[in-house]
């Protein structure tokens, strides 16, 4: 048998499994035999997990692994790990680690030189992105929003110039806000792609201006219900739109040099135009 054909389980090792996030016909035969040959399976909830197993027919001990014991119980699988014993990392949906508990305890299993094995699968983020439509060589991975209008207007707008596509996770609650947010900080027109129940009977994709997008979730109840991902597309600057940090290098040369001397260094130092500069300086003099 080729090696990348054998799926033996070895001791002292700790196998990151990834589960179905809505289609249980997406776990893959290696997370199967996976989850039926190791000695414990970690789980984010036993009893979603328990559901999860009964369906396959897998009998397995289980060991609760959340957000709220990661840090006190990361210890004790560690020891079990090291008494020869392999454990299965698994979370309630998707990949672990992903927006889900098991950071602390790969962690100090990377530390102590126990082995690691990720297996790939499901990732609402990934798959959310696949299907999108916006450019996925370069992607950022946010997670979810700062729950208060002031943290996710903060966060946006730190992210407001970020070229590269931006992936959100939202909840139910939170939809309506975080798209008038975004409507507010990035502008109506950041396209923005919607992705609920990715995989699920209900799977909804849907993509526009972000002002558009958020009358369209508005007109329908159900377009707000759900697992929901939030595809955003990256900054383009206008072809005539100076660099923001060619402006602040140009602000702070302006307080000790001339105008035109501080445009001179400021185009020099990023590869901008001179006159472009200096124009801008006058207009915000004039100002």
């Amino acid at each position: 048998m080729k090696q990348h054909d054998r799926a033996e389980i070895s001791a002292s090792t700790l196998y990151i499994v990834p589960t179905p996030i809505g289609n249980l016909g997406d776990i893959t035969q290696r997370a199967l035999t996976v989850l039926a040959g190791v000695d414990l399976i970690a789980a984010e909830d036993t009893r979603h997990t328990g559901l999860l197993l009964q369906h396959f027919a897998i009998t397995a001990r289980l060991f609760a692994l959340h957000d709220h014991n990661e840090q006190q119980r990361a210890e004790s699988l560690l020891a079990k790990l090291r008494d020869g014993q392999s454990i299965a990392l698994v979370s309630d949906a998707g990949t672990p680690l992903i927006n889900d508990p098991g950071y602390h305890l790969v962690r100090l299993c990377r530390e102590a030189g126990i082995r690691v094995v990720p297996l790939p699968g499901a990732c609402a983020a990934i798959a959310a992105l696949s299907a999108a439509g916006l450019p996925s060589d370069r992607f950022c991975y946010e997670g979810f929003l700062p729950a208060k209008s002031k943290g996710r207007c903060d966060t946006l707008r730190a992210l407001e110039q970020e070229p590269r596509t931006l992936i959100f996770y939202e909840s139910t609650h939170r939809l309506l806000d975080s798209l008038q947010d975004m409507v507010s900080v990035l502008g109506p027109e950041r396209y923005v792609v919607l992705a609920r129940e990715i995989t699920k009977t209900w799977e909804t994709i849907y993509g526009a201006p972000v002002g558009e997008l958020l009358a369209w979730v508005q007109e329908d109840e159900n377009r707000r219900k759900g697992e929901m991902v939030l595809i955003v597309e990256g900054y383009h600057a206008a072809d005539d739109a100076l660099p923001p940090e060619a402006l602040r290098t140009l602000a702070l040369l302006q307080g000790e040099l001339p105008l035109k001397k501080a445009a001179a260094l400021a185009a020099e130092i990023h590869g901008v135009k001179k006159n472009a500069l200096y124009k801008y300086a006058l207009a915000q003099q004039g100002e």
